[in-house]
């Protein structure tokens, strides 16, 4: 099992850029695929992005986040990435990284070892 810390995240204006870190600790990282959500208040847990153990593969394709997110690792330093260019203020949200454990990748109550979120504003 992995425990998991987000950071970077902020106040930015729409159009800005943001990169979110999470920091894991535990031997297996390497093994798992890692995912990002995100929760804004009152909505339901979003899937972001997920990446492959390997690098190998990566998804950022929701409406939401098309052509603007992607997601990145370094196994070497235990951390993943995610990249968020021209932000919109509906990005507002509460973002958590997450450990895939199996099955749909994109339904958050297949993920393990949430961190503890990071929070993303973007005004307008």
């Amino acid at each position: 099992q992995v425990q998991l810390v987000e950071s970077g995240g902020g106040l930015v204006q729409a159009g800005d850029s943001l990169r979110l870190s999470c920091a894991a600790s535990g031997h297996a990282f390497s093994t798992y695929r890692m995912g990002w959500f995100r929760q804004a208040p009152g909505k339901e847990r979003e899937f972001v992005a997920l990446i492959w153990s390997d690098e190998s593969t990566a998804y950022a394709d929701s409406d939401s986040v098309k052509g603007r997110f992607t997601i990145s690792r370094d196994n070497a330093k235990n951390t993943v990435y995610l990249q968020m260019n021209s932000l919109k203020p509906e990005d507002t949200a509460v973002y958590y990284c997450a450990a895939h454990l199996g099955g749909n990748f994109r339904d958050y109550r297949n993920y393990g070892s949430w961190g503890q979120g990071t929070q993303v504003t973007v005004s307008s």
